[in-house]
């Protein structure tokens, strides 16, 4: 059992998978850093100076100056500028992930037959 665990570990498709996996979390963290930095500071700045990070509605009926402050306090609150960067990150990652695969059956489909 042992054996084919080992053979298991060591086999392409697992080496592959797991390259995969880093290379996604990094990416991921790529693309999520762009959103934040580069994308939506332009976008704040052209709608009247909107940091949308700081886009939150508290649910305990108080008021935070900051997205940290009520973090801080513990506070529950709908986090609308979050959820907006991360829905833009996963936008922006699907599609790069959908142009990847298409590419990838591209090339796979032109490759010729072993005989």
């Amino acid at each position: 059992m042992l054996k084919e665990f080992k053979k298991f570990l060591i086999s392409g498709n697992v080496v592959d998978m797991a390259i995969g996996f880093i290379f996604g979390a990094a990416f991921a963290t790529f693309v999520k850093s762009l959103v934040e930095n580069v994308i939506m500071p332009p976008i704040g700045l052209l709608l009247g100076r909107v940091d949308f990070s700081q886009l939150f509605l508290p649910l305990d009926g108080n008021s935070y100056a900051t997205l940290a402050d009520l973090e801080k306090a513990g506070a529950p609150a709908i986090k609308l500028g979050v959820f907006m960067n991360d829905t833009i990150s996963f936008i922006i990652l699907g599609f790069v992930v959908f142009m990847f695969i298409k590419s990838y059956n591209k090339l796979k489909g032109s490759e010729a037959p072993s005989s």
